[in-house]
């Protein structure tokens, strides 16, 4: 009888030894693809932020671009204003704006890169634009 428990734990514990190291290579294994997930998933919200702040700085260019007393380059400055306090290059780098007004419309595009994780990889680009109709008084009626 004692012989067969014996017999019985060194199986055991032979089974056991085949299987030692397996964690260690599905590790190996997991953890790349795990910390690639990671990076992609903090890329892709440094390109949406970075999307959104350059929507913002447009739109607030063209708030001030399309007053009536307004110009493309008031436009310009308040974009630019706008991208500095909402972080600059730490949000965006290589930040353009470009203002552009009619007789009847006004826009303003703010283009750049979002930041990359990857050290000497450039970001992703960015490009957003805000456009509308010159405030102005008109005369007539009913």
């Amino acid at each position: 009888m004692h012989h067969l428990i014996r017999l019985h734990w060194l199986r055991a514990r032979a089974r056991g030894r085949d299987e030692r190291g397996s964690v260690s290579l599905e590790l190996v294994v997991v953890f790349p693809v795990v910390i690639l997930i990671v990076f992609g998933v903090i890329q892709g919200a440094l390109y949406y932020h970075a999307r959104s702040v350059a929507l913002a700085a447009a739109q607030e260019g063209l708030r001030a671009a399309r007053a009536e007393t307004g110009t493309a380059p008031a436009g310009g400055q308040a974009a630019q204003r706008f991208l500095t306090a909402a972080g600059g290059s730490s949000v965006m780098t290589g930040a353009t704006v470009t203002p552009t007004r009619t007789a009847t419309d006004a826009s303003v595009t703010v283009r750049g890169q979002a930041l990359s994780v990857l050290p000497g990889v450039p970001g992703l680009p960015v490009a957003q634009t805000a456009a509308g109709p010159i405030e102005r008084f008109t005369t007539g009626g009913p």
